[in-house]
């Protein structure tokens, strides 16, 4: 392992950063005190920051003493989730029902070590662009900075992710090239039928029954419709309908995801699952609004860019550390966005399975979106190392 030396020397004080955010989390687009320290310490480190983009977002902007050259962005996206903490730990959240679960502060904390170093070592050509990037969490931060101008008023050439991975050891990296993470789309399905007596419903006409038909029906479009080799979840989470034990509801609501990673498969699910809503409650005398929302698209890595980030891992932490047989996973990630804007790659790298954590925290397993998360500071120097050397080696290979 070659992890730069500097960065492992003061990693501590990187980490107690991390874990000042992790007791001050911040929902999105409320991440004002995030992005007012993530800005004084760019500034501290003489590192130009432009605020504003996305309501919250930070940019750094740093030039190399070595003149023009191209320039690449390196991203980490800094807000919580609405979830309450259930470590005691020191560090726990200070703000009820919010809580970094998803290992955000550790990302800032990772590329705030990179800003650090890369501002002591500027002897390169070109900008490195630290975009710290609010509302991942189901909002689409990373659409809104870009809609506010990220790639037109900061050119790049490529742009890169990371995020932590609980499950893999920690240290190792994961990567893939093409599809990484899946898109996220929701529906609504809201089925009218006409409301009687529980124990007359001849006279009425069953939405429930409606709902129950057409959620079998739905999942024959994964299993009848779609390539049995392409990757698709269709997922009910919710039906809600009725309000007591002898009434035939007027309507039931039905809710869920649905996740791929081509267009072409979305296309089909969601042109199937709007002729099915329509037939199947049309063959039960009911009517029926679909609504569907394409939230995130899927992440897809440039081939070109993911085997540089492969080079860069194997380089820095040796190339048992790196796992390229890894399987994609049906979450959804916003950066997503990004490279569809600009080729680059999104890694993952292994926070390991809890043993790291500290006295107190919650008896729960260290896994995302679990209140009792942690985000392993030992993984400061190794992400800080590898956002420094993916950018200098990337500005010194496009030169």
């Amino acid at each position: 392992m070659k992890l730069f030396e500097p960065i492992s020397a003061w990693s501590h004080e990187i980490a107690a950063i991390r874990r000042d955010l992790h007791t001050y989390p911040e929902l999105a687009f409320e991440e004002t005190r995030t992005a007012d320290q993530v800005a004084s310490w760019l500034e501290k480190w003489d590192i130009p920051v432009h605020r504003g983009l996305g309501v919250t977002g930070v940019v750094g902007i740093l030039k190399g003493t070595g003149g023009e050259g191209p320039s690449v962005g390196l991203r980490a996206d800094m807000d919580a989730l609405p979830m309450q903490e259930l470590n005691e730990f020191e560090h726990k959240s200070r703000h009820d029902g919010k809580m970094h679960a998803c290992g955000h502060d550790g990302h800032t904390a990772m590329l705030l070590g990179a800003a650090r170093y890369l501002s002591e070592h500027r002897n390169f050509a070109g900008t490195i662009y630290l975009i710290f990037q609010p509302a991942e969490e189901g909002f689409g931060g990373a659409r809104e900075m870009i809609k506010d101008g990220l790639f037109t008023l900061f050119p790049m050439q490529a742009v890169f992710g990371l995020h932590n991975w609980p499950g893999m050891p920690a240290g190792t990296f994961g990567v893939l090239p093409g599809g990484m993470m899946a898109s996220s789309n929701t529906f609504e399905i809201r089925i009218e039928g006409k409301g009687a007596h529980g124990g007359m419903p001849h006279l009425g006409v069953d939405p429930i029954m409606a709902a129950v038909q057409l959620a079998q029906s739905l999942q024959t479009i994964v299993s009848r419709n779609v390539d049995p080799l392409e990757p698709v979840v269709l997922s009910i989470t919710q039906i809600h309908a009725g309000s007591a034990d002898n009434v035939i509801p007027n309507d039931a609501v039905m809710r869920g995801t649905v996740r791929t990673f081509s267009t072409e498969a979305l296309d089909l699910v969601e042109t199937r699952m709007r002729e099915l809503c329509e037939q199947s409650c049309a063959a039960q005398g009911c009517k029926a609004e679909f609504d569907f929302d394409r939230r995130y698209p899927p992440t897809i890595n440039n081939p070109e860019q993911a085997a540089f980030c492969a080079q860069v891992i194997k380089e820095l932490v040796g190339p048992d550390k790196l796992r390229q047989d890894i399987r994609p996973s049906m979450g959804a990630e916003d950066f997503s966005f990004m490279l569809q804007e600009v080729p680059g790659c999104y890694v993952w790298l292994g926070n390991g399975d809890g043993d790291h954590r500290t006295a107190g925290h919650g008896m729960g397993p260290c896994m995302l979106h679990n209140g009792s998360y942690d985000f392993n500071d030992a993984l400061i120097p190794i992400g800080a190392s590898y956002w420094s050397k993916l950018a200098l080696d990337w500005l010194a290979q496009h030169r």
